[in-house]
């Protein structure tokens, strides 16, 4: 579908869902990033009102991660708790060919490698580690019985969500892994040895908190974006994530590159959030590197098995390398 086309279609639904006497839909233009769907953005003058849009668009065999419709419930969860979650604006139908909802565009940058060296940044780079640690804190106070959500992922009754979670990527690394990894065997036999005892939270996971899903400007966090890994299981999976090496991107610091633990752990604590044991942190921070390594794998054999000509996806599968030298490292 050219983009013109993907302008009439989107005119058409949104005068279906607003029933607007009017709608022109401008400046449609595709964004880069996002390997498994694609991200538009527009403006839709409805009725002579204008409203910058952000449209998230599955095409058809792609690999999808969560429905949209539930994605875009989990959305509108998140914001009415007063998490800087996108506003859904509207969730769509299958005129575009795939499943798509709109939400409202917030101006802002998401490039970690510009936060991590450009100077106009330095007062970001103070100032988000503590933001981020707040802004999980009311993640994990999104209700899990929210309306429209109660098909998210979580683990099974009485379940341990480490020991599920991990049971879970071994039995998919070894269904898709083409070729030995011996350092992911490594992490695997630590991690099994080291699942820390279920403590009975549960809280929503956002499942890829981490930078390159946070929208910043000058004064720090706007937005955090990417919902579509999104679970119910362990506060302490999501507080480890974002120090998993790769998100780094190169930066000296473990929490994305730019703070320390302390301070995040600080800031989550101070904000509401339940103490932390950073044992448990570390288990899950060597899991994290494990989970992306696995990630990698999967995004390539998507190529592999020709069910994308996404040369992203066939270039991801390369980065197992730097997981299986940090696995190294960690587990040593």
């Amino acid at each position: 579908m050219t983009p013109e086309e993907t302008a009439a279609h989107l005119e058409a639904f949104l005068v279906r869902a607003t029933g607007a006497a009017s709608v022109r839909v401008s400046d449609l233009r595709r964004l880069t990033g996002g390997a498994s769907r694609e991200t538009w953005s527009c403006d839709a003058t409805i009725d002579g009102a204008l409203t910058p849009m952000i449209l998230q668009h599955d095409t058809r065999g792609g690999p999808k991660q969560m429905a949209r419709a539930l994605e875009f419930a989990l959305l509108r969860a998140a914001y009415d708790s007063g998490v800087p979650a996108p506003e859904p604006l509207f969730l769509g139908d299958d005129s575009l060919g795939g499943e798509f909802f709109l939400v409202r565009r917030a101006e802002g940058e998401t490039l970690p490698r510009r936060l991590l060296r450009d100077d106009e940044w330095a007062d970001a780079r103070r100032i988000l580690p503590a933001q981020l640690g707040a802004i999980l804190a009311k993640v994990h106070e999104v209700p899990l019985d929210a309306p429209g959500i109660e098909a998210l992922a979580r683990p099974a009754t009485g379940a341990n969500p480490a020991a599920e979670s991990l049971e879970r990527h071994e039995q998919l690394y070894r269904s898709i892994a083409l070729e030995p990894h011996p350092a992911f065997e490594l992490a695997f036999r630590w991690l099994n040895t080291h699942v820390p005892a279920d403590d009975g939270r549960l809280t929503l996971v956002h499942g890829d908190f981490r930078m390159g899903n946070v929208l910043f400007g000058p004064e720090g966090a706007r937005l955090l974006l990417d919902w579509e890994l999104a679970h119910a299981g362990d506060p302490a999976e999501v507080l480890a994530w974002i120090s998993v090496r790769s998100w780094r991107f190169g930066g000296p610091l473990p929490v994305g590159g730019i703070g320390t633990r302390e301070e995040f752990f600080a800031a989550y604590e101070a904000a509401g959030g339940a103490t932390i044991d950073p044992e448990r942190v570390r288990f899950w921070e060597i899991f994290g590197n494990l989970r992306w390594g696995i990630i990698c794998l999967t995004q390539a054999r998507t190529y592999l098995d020709g069910h994308s000509n996404s040369v992203e996806l066939a270039s991801i599968g390369r980065r197992t390398a730097e997981t299986e030298w940090e696995l190294l490292e960690l587990v040593g």
